[in-house]
């Protein structure tokens, strides 16, 4: 198979392997000729297209053709044009599709003393205010010692925030450090700040509201003469907490997974992107839960979500999401079509539209059932839609926030980072999984090459059990995840 098209209406195909010009290749019994090379992953024409009409990719338009476009050319950022632009009206019109539900299967996870399970069972140290970084690293380093049998790492996280932010913006950052605070994949929290920053501990308890105090312990560096010696004296008592959990089975119904891309290609909305759709359904089937985030990444395919809505009111919300998001560009002076990415349309992907027809699908074929504000927790089981940006460390965490367990990450380009859960990294081709092993968990680059998505969405399903149950790690866990990223929007004085 040299190319593949994706839905019966589609104008275009996609370049499998490399085509050549006047290379011959066959869809659905007809045959095609190249007119120039294609590289893979990018698109061919395979129906003429006038200036001005519309490509069709996924079923949905992605555009519109700059000039005149015949079969055989090369369909890319020359001679397409984005259909996007100002805020839209929108209209429900409902396509509810109701997921089957089956028993949940197991895995082995740690209870908590409030009912939560985390897959983890660490021990984290978050400063309010960046001005405390270099002292949370050297308490993290002075308290490894304690690291028992049931404790799974020691982590002190850094982050440039906490103070000298206003507004909406002050506020976001609290509410992101309260939700790793709330974590379940953290056994106990020191939560250390300096004293005089804006976003100081006593604010930030604010936002924290009710809170176990054998689990989660503050430090003020201010006000101690030796606030590295309190803090591991502290980070003694927190470990000794935590050493007192040890996992157990758990159904997977409390399991919550967030939904990320990022270095995407022209097969991630083929192989990566609805294989994790896949798993969402699966584990929503089973009484799970799944976050779909990138709300810039949902431009162009918006109302496939919009009439996903479970009711109305919902559809509303899923309005102001995208809405709301367009006209935090617009405040900005920014173009609401400004993406896709330099190694996004490397690798074939053209437009935002085309971006986010294949985004989408990680989110599969579930009724939405809830839109979180940012580093809102998570509070229905099945599909939630989370407002954060599509920058692949800020996105990610604002997943953590929000409470998923883990973050099935895929892409097309590679990517080694990390954020505070375990962060899967799913390739769209089998050429970066044989390039990157020491980045890539999984491969669904096997999509291309025989394997049934039913047979691999099993595999990878029993994967992530296994993960969740701490018999193997994500390879970004074996890397360094020291930094938080927080989503900024305001001034700094």
């Amino acid at each position: 198979m040299k190319a593949i098209k994706i839905h019966p209406s589609d104008k275009v195909a996609v370049a499998i392997n490399t085509l050549k010009a006047q290379e011959t290749f066959e869809i659905d019994g007809n045959k095609y000729v190249a007119k120039t090379e294609v590289p893979a992953g990018h698109k061919i024409a395979i129906a003429p297209m006038k200036a001005g009409e519309n490509i069709i990719k996924y079923g949905f338009p992605i555009g519109h053709a700059r000039v005149d476009i015949a079969v055989g050319e090369h369909v890319h950022s020359h001679n397409v044009k984005s259909n996007l632009g100002e805020l839209l009206e929108y209209a429900y019109q409902p396509a509810i599709q109701e997921i089957e539900k089956v028993p949940s299967r197991i895995f082995r996870g740690y209870r908590r003393k409030d009912g939560k399970v985390g897959i983890r069972n660490e021990v984290w140290i978050i400063p309010t205010v960046g001005c405390v970084n270099s002292i949370v690293r050297e308490i993290e380093a002075q308290s490894q010692q304690f690291k028992e049998e049931h404790i799974d790492g020691i982590y002190a996280y850094n982050h440039p925030y906490g103070c000298s932010q206003l507004g909406a913006d002050w506020q976001m950052t609290l509410e992101y450090l309260c939700g790793l605070i709330r974590h379940p994949n953290a056994g106990a929290v020191l939560v250390v700040g300096l004293g005089c920053e804006n976003g100081n501990i006593p604010e930030l308890k604010k936002f924290l509201g009710e809170y176990d105090g054998d689990r989660v312990k503050f430090l003020v560096c201010q006000e101690e003469e030796d606030e590295i010696a309190k803090g591991v004296e502290l980070m003694k008592e927190l470990c000794a907490y935590a050493e007192g959990f040890s996992r157990e089975e758990c159904p997977a119904s409390e399991l919550v997974i967030g939904l990320k891309c990022g270095g995407s290609d022209g097969f991630s909305g083929i192989t990566a992107n609805p294989l994790l759709g896949c798993i969402s359904d699966k584990l929503i089937a089973q009484g799970g839960s799944s976050i779909l985030t990138e709300v810039p990444e949902m431009f162009g395919a918006e109302t496939i979500l919009m009439n996903r809505c479970r009711d109305k009111e919902l559809f509303q919300k899923t309005v102001s999401l995208i809405n709301d998001f367009k006209q935090y560009f617009m405040r900005y002076g920014e173009k609401v079509d400004e993406n896709p990415s330099p190694g996004n349309k490397e690798g074939g992907i053209t437009t935002l539209e085309d971006k986010s027809l294949g985004c989408v699908q990680k989110g599969g074929t579930s009724p939405v059932e809830d839109v979180l504000k940012y580093a809102e927790p998570i509070k229905k089981h099945g599909l939630s839609l989370l407002n954060a940006p599509g920058n692949d460390l800020v996105a990610s965490n604002a997943l953590v926030a929000s409470g998923a367990h883990m973050v099935l990450f895929t892409t097309g380009r590679g990517t080694p980072f990390g954020c505070p859960v375990p962060t899967v990294k799913v390739s769209s081709n089998t050429a970066l999984y044989n390039k990157k092993k020491a980045w890539i968990d999984y491969n669904a680059g096997a999509l291309l090459e025989g394997v049934s998505m039913k047979q691999l969405t099993e595999d990878f399903y029993q994967y992530l059990l296994q993960l969740a149950s701490g018999e193997i790690q994500a390879k970004s866990e074996m890397l360094d995840k020291h930094e938080l990223a927080i989503f900024k929007d305001g001034v700094t004085l």
